[in-house]
C-alpha cells in the first residue's frame, strides 16, 4: 500500500463518496466542477493517476472516469469514514420491532433481519452456528445496478442456499474483540462477489452463538449503515440473555 498524501487523502475521500452516491466511474471533470478542491483540473488528472498506479482507484475500459477499488475502499472504511450517529427515533423503532420477540431466538432473529432490511435499504441476513438462517430484503439489491449483471445476482441468491457459507466466513473472526466486520470483495469468496461488501456483527448467549448483517454492492453507503448494524448487533446481545 503506498503511503498517500494529505491531497491525494481528500481526492481520494471525494471520489469514493460521489462513487458511493452515484455507481458512476468519476472524472477529474465531475470533481473539478462539483467540488472546491482547490488544485487545477491537471492536478487532479495527475494525482488520480498515482491513486490508480498505487492500487487505489482503476479505470473500467468503456469509460474515462475511475472506480475505487476494494483496496481503497477498504482503507476507506477504516481510515477516512466518517460514521454517522444513528438517530434515537431510529434506535427506538428498530428497538421497538424485535422487543415483543426477545424471548425465541427464531422468532427475534426473523424479525431483525426483517427490521434491518427496511431500515437499511439491503439485503440482511443472520446466521447460527446451529444452522439456523434467516434473510430478507432480495428485492432492496434488485433496484441496485450492480445486480442488474444475472451472474452476479444468481451467485448471491444461491448462496442463501448455504448457510454453512456464510457462517464460515463469520467463524474467521471469532474470538475477536471487536463484533462488527467489515467485508469487501475477494474476502467474501468467489468471483462473483468481488463487487460485493458485508457488514456484520457477531453475537452471543449462553447456548447460541451467531451473527448478524447486510450485503449489498461494494459502494455500499458505511457511514449509514454501519451504526445501524452495530446498534442491532448491541440489541441482540442484550436480548439474547432470555434465550
Amino acid at each position: 500500500m503506498v503511503d498517500l498524501t494529505d491531497r491525494q487523502l481528500h481526492i481520494l475521500r471525494v471520489i469514493i463518496e460521489e462513487y458511493i452516491d452515484t455507481a458512476m466511474p468519476v472524472a477529474s471533470e465531475t470533481l473539478d466542477k462539483k467540488y472546491n478542491l482547490g488544485v487545477s483540473p491537471a492536478t487532479i488528472r495527475n494525482e488520480m493517476v498515482r491513486l490508480t498506479t498505487g492500487g487505489y482507484l482503476k479505470q473500467p475500459h468503456t469509460s474515462a472516469g475511475r472506480t475505487p477499488t476494494p483496496m481503497a475502499l477498504k482503507f476507506y472504511v477504516d481510515r477516512l469514514m466518517k460514521p454517522k450517529e444513528l438517530s434515537v427515533s431510529d434506535e427506538v423503532s428498530v428497538k421497538q420491532k424485535i422487543w415483543d420477540h426477545r424471548k425465541k431466538m427464531d422468532e427475534l432473529l426473523r424479525e431483525a433481519t426483517r427490521t434491518l432490511a427496511k431500515q437499511t435499504k439491503t439485503m440482511s441476513l443472520a446466521a447460527t452456528a446451529e444452522g439456523d438462517f434467516f434473510t430478507s430484503g432480495i428485492g432492496n439489491i434488485l433496484e441496485m445496478p450492480e445486480f442488474y449483471d444475472i451472474d452476479v445476482t444468481k451467485h448471491l441468491l444461491d448462496t442463501l442456499d448455504e448457510a454453512d457459507f456464510w457462517w464460515k466466513i463469520n467463524s474467521v473472526y471469532a474470538g475477536e474483540d471487536e463484533a462488527l466486520h467489515i467485508l469487501l470483495g475477494d474476502e467474501l469468496g468467489g468471483h462473483f462477489l468481488n463487487n460485493c461488501g458485508a457488514i456484520f456483527v457477531s453475537f452471543q448467549s449462553q447456548d447460541h452463538q451467531g451473527a448478524i448483517g447486510v450485503i449489498g454492492p461494494s459502494r455500499m453507503n458505511y457511514s449509514r449503515l454501519v451504526p445501524v448494524v452495530r446498534y442491532m448487533g448491541n440489541l441482540i446481545n442484550d436480548l439474547a440473555k432470555y434465550w
